[in-house]
């Protein structure tokens, strides 16, 4: 054989190697593929068998109370939000055997917009079902918008070691401008209308636009300040402290009268609501809706096409 024929039967054996390797990652990822569709639908169905538990569970009871976790960052798009809370709470109100109502609050604040949204619902539900109590308890945390919705309930319960209060309003910026000057990079910014680029880090202070932003924070802290006292009425002393976003342990928020005593979800449901039987019916998002928040939640800390600061309640 020579030396043309070797070289030809050499790039015909090259040829069919690459093939049979194009073809063996064909299948690994017709297989990973596969896995993942079985795993999906293991999930969903895993999903559908807590979902039919929970409605049996609905029936082993004369009366139940029903119970609404209020978990996190109360904000727009996320578990602690109007859209997701509001049909929770809805359910857990119409439901025949609802004795009362629980407020499970683990929550550092968030949004003053989203907290007066779930904390007016909960008053609506509350003037239509007059005969269904609604109880606030706080686990580890309930501050600043977590309290704002907490005085929607008609009282409310933590541990003694509860974080309760912070009832303030923040907005977060930073100033860059003597760090760019000392890197010898000037800052352009380009807009239309005097006041566009307001609280840019890279520009210096202007004085009329902080004096505008307080005054926004300010009547913010007013609404909020307003809620409080009607939700807790004469139960509140006449003390500044209180609402100067100072916060407390769950016993010394008692004497303060930010909430109305000592005890877990399980002891208001059994010794207040005489209920015993817990039912949970908080929307819960499914595993792909998580994730998928995540990643995005990700990029858009890596770049954000916002730069204007947001108003919390924390």
């Amino acid at each position: 054989m020579n030396e043309e024929n070797t070289q030809a039967l050499q790039a015909l054996k090259d040829v069919a190697m690459e093939s049979v390797k194009e073809q063996r990652r064909a299948r690994r990822w017709g297989i990973f593929f596969k896995l993942f569709f079985v795993a999906y639908l293991l999930i969903g169905l895993i999903a559908l068998i807590g979902s039919g538990a929970s409605d049996t569970k609905l029936t082993a009871a004369d009366k139940i109370t029903a119970v609404v976790d209020i978990n996190g960052v109360i904000m727009d798009g996320a578990e602690a939000s109007g859209e997701m809370l509001i049909p929770a709470l809805k359910e857990a109100f119409e439901h025949e055997k609802t004795k009362g109502v629980i407020l499970r609050i683990n929550s550092p604040g968030g949004s003053p917009v989203q907290s007066g949204i779930i904390n007016d619902e909960i008053k609506r539900l509350k003037a239509k079902y007059k005969d269904i109590p609604v109880y606030a308890v706080v686990s580890d945390l309930c501050a600043s918008g977590g309290y704002y919705i907490a005085v929607a309930a008609d009282e409310i319960y933590a541990d003694k070691a509860s974080i309760v209060g912070s009832i303030g309003v923040r907005m977060d910026n930073f100033g860059a401008v003597e760090l760019l000057e000392k890197l010898g990079v000037e800052r352009r910014l380009y807009t239309a209308g005097a006041n566009k680029g307001m609280l840019d880090p890279f520009l210096p202070e202007n004085a009329t636009q902080v004096a505008h932003v307080n005054n926004m924070l300010n009547t913010t802290h007013q609404q909020f300040i307003k809620v409080v006292k009607e939700g807790r009425d004469e139960r509140l002393p006449n003390n500044p402290d209180i609402f100067s976003g100072l916060f407390w342990t769950g016993e010394d928020a008692v004497k303060l009268g930010l909430i109305d005593g000592l005890g877990s979800d399980a002891y208001v449901a059994r010794e207040l609501i005489k209920a015993e039987e817990m039912v949970n019916f908080t929307t819960e998002k499914d595993l792909i809706q998580r994730l998928s928040e995540r990643v995005e939640t990700s990029v858009q800390s890596m770049i954000s096409l916002d730069a204007t600061p947001r108003t919390v309640l924390r």
